[in-house]
């Protein structure tokens, strides 16, 4: 039996007033909750050596970004929250100028699809947690990377569940991810499950929405994507793929892994104790299912109503 039970977080952490976050307990053992501590020891000394984040190094560009933000006319941030500028420094490795292009390349991207970000909050995407074909693992992998699963073949109706409520919810688990400093600095893998895939399907993807995804994972989200891993696609996938690869820069294109139903590959890039049985892994953890995700980030909704309230103000862009 499942529960969601909230919990204190560190305070001014969050944008929005929220004092507690929820958390995923079933029979009475935790199984998912947003990490908000400190980061261990191990995952201080990754940051180091990969992202320079050390404690000078922290101090300064944060400073920095602060100033730029502070002078960039028409951009409403809430720069004077400390956790809010690491949220994109570390991203970008601590330069400012680079963290100041991600915020406002962020802030763009939700106004050239305003179709899709205005009022995004969990409430509104109900359908697509109930049709189960988006989770995120209860485990991350063996580099402290989270890991989000889209399951876009039989398990997806594709008459019932459009490719942009896809999209919202990816986005909406980004948004959560990114509030956590362990995923912040160890980032995050992508399994899209193909298994099953049929040619009407295939017929959802278009080359506007191929470019949308594609700018968003290379562009426009706080979060490193570390790797793209490509399973149980039939050949058909093959021209799903052939939309997105004209948009793909060689950092992205690198990252892509295509596995089909080998199960050894699959493990090269994501140790079998992170992954349920069927993916031919040891994880005893019981898989969230959508509806609990949903009843979870509902509980987070200010959070995500206080994301919204940032950007370009109007007429600014």
């Amino acid at each position: 039996m499942s529960s969601i039970v909230m919990e204190p977080v560190p305070a001014g952490y969050l944008l929005s007033s929220c004092s507690q976050m929820p958390k995923i307990e079933v029979n009475g053992k935790q199984i998912f909750q947003l990490e908000l501590q400190e980061p261990s020891p191990e995952i201080k000394e990754k940051a180091r050596k990969e992202l320079r984040e050390t404690p000078d190094v922290v101090e300064q560009a944060k400073k920095e970004l602060q100033d730029l933000l502070r002078e960039e006319e028409g951009l409403d941030t809430p720069y004077e929250l400390d956790q809010y500028l690491v949220r994109y420094l570390r991203p970008t490795k601590f330069y400012p100028e680079s963290a100041l292009k991600l915020i406002k390349d962020y802030y763009e991207f939700k106004i050239k699809h305003k179709n899709v970000y205005d009022g995004l909050v969990p409430s509104k995407e109900k359908n697509i947690f109930s049709h189960d074909v988006i989770t995120v693992l209860p485990k991350r992998d063996q580099e402290g990377r989270r890991i989000l699963v889209l399951s876009l073949g039989k398990k997806w109706k594709h008459n019932k569940v459009s490719l942009d409520e896809f999209y919202k919810a990816a986005v909406l688990f980004s948004e959560a991810a990114a509030l956590e400093p362990e995923t912040q600095i160890c980032g995050a893998q992508i399994i899209f499950d193909m298994d099953g895939l049929s040619l009407q399907q295939t017929w959802q993807f278009t080359p506007p929405f191929a470019k949308r995804i594609v700018d968003w994972l290379q562009d426009s989200i706080p979060l490193r994507i570390k790797g793209i891993q490509i399973i149980n696609q039939p050949y058909i996938f093959n021209m799903v793929f052939a939309l997105f690869k004209p948009f793909l820069r060689d950092k992205l294109k690198s990252r892509i892994i295509f596995h089909g139903s080998d199960r050894k590959s699959l493990h090269q890039h994501l140790d079998p104790s992170c992954l349920p049985e069927e993916y031919g892994g040891t994880m005893t953890l019981p898989l969230i299912h959508g509806l609990q995700w949903y009843e979870m980030l509902v509980k987070m909704e200010p959070e995500f109503e206080k994301i919204n309230c940032y950007g370009y103000k109007k007429g600014a862009k």
